[in-house]
Order: structure tokens, then sequence, then C-alpha cells
């Protein structure tokens, strides 16, 4: 019998599936922020905008809580293995059945959230005045049918991302953000915010056409097999996640309750604001996490059979995983040769496992703390060059540029705990991050309440970076007890250098501040312009060159990669 070719064959190498990934995140990210930038022009910091996003809230919560948690934490790493067993049959089956099952419990959520939206927002959005509310309740009701779309979307990417075809889903969500912007341009004028909604509609129904020519040739039809072991392995990796997700659901809903209160136009600033900090996140750290789950995924399974496993999927699987954390591991001064085989697997520094998550927080870290040093300093004049237009105002480029000094400080953890998170899920732990999420959330709550009084919309800001560093460093004491070699000598020492370089980066930029200001009209979007080009090509030469002194092997690793050399 002729075999098929292995997803692994048919697909792309990690190194091709991390930069398709990294040019759909770029692509999403950057019309995500042409959206907010949309937004913040027709509508500005306003209680409009406010109703708009808690209306939104609604279906975001129900897509996160049924189908968004699952996609990395249950769908991909069980999709992952029928599709590295090449067993097409089983794999339609499993898909098939989640697929059904996604659209029937989300088509019951949908009507019942309808028939709940009065009290719903009024929970959201306690603090608002009696008409925002009455516009929330108007643009909630018809922008929950989008959440089906999403969801099916959701199921289809994380069975792409399985065969590693990534070029399909690393779009999608660029078109759910072409989407909006579309409709907000051509519609506002006569519809007003309702354009938005429109807007989420359309671009949920692209987000998930574009993936269908993915699909081609699996043959996939409605299932309902709630028997089949991979669909009920995939329950029992989500029960836990689940769990979290309503806790964490409920910190939303707290959340936005809380900001609210917080004086109109406050969770407008906010979303803003984290639109910045989540440009750089998904550009870097989304990416290399979805490329490197599978592989993580089939390392951890190998290591679970006692590392004999070299045969097969599986043996392409750790090649692959060698692949990826061999990208940095130092070889050993007169190692020209490495012998063959699952003793390659363990030593001084840990197993590939080990290794290749090591790698996957260095380099992740090697984009973003340079990000973090020029975001700090050139916040002001960022917000004023992307939002200050329209009924965006001065007043608000302060507010909001405010609100992201408080924000920003987060971005090293959460960019490391995306990949921890990764970590727990390949090797089939979603109950742990699941117990630290529910951690989390109290940090949260007990931070924001406390700080909201005192500093407003910027001490709930300050509260979420407070949660999401309490989250990191407790998944990384816990996977580093559970994982030897996590906290390898290399890694430290890697984030030395790195630390080093951003902190250089961020001195030269505070001292020719006040020179590039001089020189350039920060009053004008074109001096605004000039001077932050001026600060990046600045900030940048000295990070790389900072990094090129402490033998930053990250550096050469992207050198290597932006010339092919790793394919």
């Amino acid at each position: 019998m002729e075999q098929a070719a292995s997803p692994a064959r048919k697909g792309t190498s990690i190194a091709t599936a991390a930069v398709l990934i990294m040019l759909g995140n770029a692509a999403s990210r950057l019309l995500g922020l042409g959206r907010e930038q949309v937004i913040a022009a027709l509508f500005g910091r306003t209680g409009v905008t406010d109703a708009f996003v808690a209306a939104l809230t609604v279906p975001t919560m129900l897509y996160d809580l049924v189908v968004g948690g699952a996609v990395s934490a249950a769908l991909i790493p069980v999709f992952s293995g029928y599709a590295a067993d090449d067993d097409r049959a089983e794999l339609r089956r499993v898909v098939g059945t989640v697929l059904t099952l996604t659209a029937l419990v989300l088509a019951v959520a949908v009507c019942l959230m309808w028939l709940a939206a009065e009290p719903l927002i009024a929970l959201l959005g306690v603090g608002f005045a009696e008409q925002y509310r009455e516009l929330a309740v108007r643009l909630v009701r018809p922008a929950l049918p989008a959440v089906i779309f999403l969801g099916l979307s959701g199921v289809v990417t994380a069975l792409l991302y399985a065969r590693q075809m990534t070029v399909y889903p690393a779009f999608c969500v660029a078109a759910y953000n072409a989407g909006i912007i579309a409709a907000a341009l051509l519609l506002a004028g006569a519809l007003g915010p309702a354009s938005l909604v429109v807007g989420v509609l359309a671009g949920a129904a692209l987000q998930l056409a574009v993936q269908l020519p993915g699909l081609r040739g699996l043959g996939l039809r409605p299932l309902l097999d709630l028997r089949h072991p991979g669909v009920r392995r995939i329950l029992a990796l989500y029960a836990p996640v689940a769990l979290g997700l309503v806790v964490s659901q409920v910190g939303v809903v707290i959340d936005r309750n809380l900001a609210s209160r917080a004086g109109e136009g406050a969770i407008a600033a906010m979303r803003f604001a984290t639109t910045l900090v989540q440009l750089p996140l998904g550009l870097v750290v989304t990416a290399a996490a979805y490329a490197v789950l599978p592989a993580l995924s089939r390392a951890a399974d190998g290591e679970g059979r006692g590392g004999v496993v070299e045969s097969g999927s599986h043996s392409e699987g750790r090649q692959a995983a060698r692949r990826i954390s061999s990208l940095q591991r130092p070889r050993a001064q007169g190692d020209s040769s490495t012998p063959a085989g699952p003793q390659n697997d363990s030593g001084a520094d840990g197993s590939a496992y080990a290794r290749t998550l090591r790698s996957g927080l260095r380099f992740t870290l090697f984009f973003i703390l340079p990000a973090l040093a020029g975001l700090l300093l050139l916040r002001e004049p960022l917000v004023a060059l992307l939002f200050q237009r329209g009924a965006f105002q001065a007043g608000d480029t302060a507010f909001t540029a405010r609100l992201l000094l408080f924000y920003l400080p987060q971005l090293p953890f959460v960019a490391a705990d995306q990949l921890l998170i990764f970590a727990f899920y390949a090797r089939k732990n979603t109950l742990t991050p699941m117990l630290v999420g529910v951690l989390g959330v109290g940090v949260y709550l007990a931070v924001g309440l406390a700080l909201l009084g005192p500093l407003g919309a910027a001490g709930l800001a300050l509260a979420n970076t407070v949660q999401h560093a309490t989250h990191c460093m407790v998944l990384f004491l816990l996977l580093g007890r559970a994982l030897p070699g996590l906290w390898g000598r290399d890694l430290w020492g890697g984030l030395a250098k790195l630390a080093t370089a951003a902190l250089a980066t961020g001195l030269a930029l505070l001292a020719a501040g006040p020179a590039l200001a001089a020189v350039c009209d920060l009053s004008s979007p074109w001096g605004q312009l000039a001077y932050l080009l001026a600060a990046t090509a600045l900030g940048g030469g000295v990070y790389l060159a900072a990094a090129s002194l402490l033998r930053a092997e990250e550096l050469s690793q992207t050198l290597a990669l932006l010339r092919g050399r790793t394919g």
C-alpha cells in the first residue's frame, strides 16, 4: 500500500513555518493597529468606543471559553499526534466531531447570550451613562453570531498548524481586521458605531473563509463521535483549562466593571494602549510559539517513551526539536561530530526539550527587550503619530501614553509566559497553567482594587502588569523544578547579555532624546515620524552593536536565518 506523504514532508520546515507565521502575524498586527486607528479617528476616546468595546467583550469571552483556550492546550497537541502518524481517517473523525460540537455549543450559547444581553451589559458597564449602556446592548446582539465563524476558524487553525500548513492560518486574522476596517470606513457615516459590528461579522466570516482551501482533500464532514479516544483526550486536556478560563473570564468581567467606573473613555484608552503592547508580542512571540508547539509536543511524547522512539513520524518530530534547540546550543570546543541516537537528548544542559525551550525563550527576548526600551521612551510621540487625528485629540494622547507606561513592563513577562504555557501544554499538562491562572486573577483583583482609587485606569494597567509578571515567574519556577536543565547556565548568561544590550539602548535613547526633539517638530505628524525613525535607527544600532560586542548568540542566529542558512 502506498503511504501518503507525512505532514512534515508536505508542510514546511520549522524555520520556514516561523517565518510564515511571523509574516502573517505582522500583517495581522499591522491591520489590527490600523483597525484601532480607524476606531480612534471615527469615534475617539469616548463613551461610544467604550460601548463598542463592552459589547465586543461578550462574544470574545464566549470564543475564548469554548475554543480560544483549546487551540494550543488541546487541539494542536492531539491533532499533531494523528497528523504525525499520518492516520488521515482518524484525523477526519476527530476534526469532524470537534467542528460539529463547536458549532452546536456556540449556537446554543449565542441564543442564551442574546436573551441575557441587557444584564450582561449592565454588569460589564456598570459605570456607563445610561445612553452608552443602551448603545452597548444594541451592538452586542447582532455581534454575537460572529463567534460561530470565529470558533470554527479556531478549530481549522489548530488543524492546519498541526499539519504544518502555516500559510492559511498565519494570515486569517489579518482578514478579520481588514473586514472591520473596510466596514467602518465605508459605513460609519450611515450606520455610526453599528458599522463596527458589521465589520466584526464580515471579518469573522473572512477569517474562516481564507482557511478553507487548506482543507482540500481531507474529506471532512459533520460527525458527532464523542466516544472517539482523540475527542475524549481533547476534552480531558481542555477540562482544567476551561475551569481556569471561567475564572479568567470572571476577571475580565470585573476588569470591565472597574474600568467603566474610571471615567468615560477609560476603556477605550486601555484598548488603544494594549494594542501597542500586543504589537511586538504578536510579531514575535505568537509566531515562535505556534511554530515550536508541534515539535515540542512530539519531543515530549518521545521523552515520555524513554527516548527509544527513533523511527517514523516521531523520529521526525524529535529531529525537528533537535534542529530548533541546536540553533543556539554552543558546540563544545573540538566537538566536530555528535553521536547519533537517543543519548543526544540528555546531558549537562538537559533534554532536547529543555534546550529547545531555553532557546525559544532567549530568541524571543532578543526581540522583545529592545522593543520594551524603545516603547517606554518613545511612547508619547508614538501614540500621537498613530492615533491623534479626527476625534482623538492631544488630551487623549497624553492619557493613553500614561496608561502605556504602566502596561509596558509586562512585555518580557508576557513574552516568556506564552512559551512557558505552551511548554506545559506540549507535555499534556493543562492543569498547572490553569491553577497559576487562578492565582494571577486573584493578584490582579487585589492590586486593581487597591490602586483604582488613587491611580484610576492607570492602577488597572499596573495591576495587569503585576498579574502577568506573577504568572510568568510562578510558571517558570514550577517548570524549572519539573524539567531538569531548563535553568541552564546558557539561559542566564544569554539573558544577562540581552538585558545589558537593551539597557544600553535605553540609555542612548534617553541621552539623545532632547537633541532629536530639538531638531524634529513634535507638534506635526511628519516631525513625529522623523523623530521616531531617527530614534529607532539609533536605538537599533546601539542594540545590535552591544549584542555583537557581548557576543549574543541570538544575533548570529538571526543573521543566519535572514541569510537562509538554517532552513
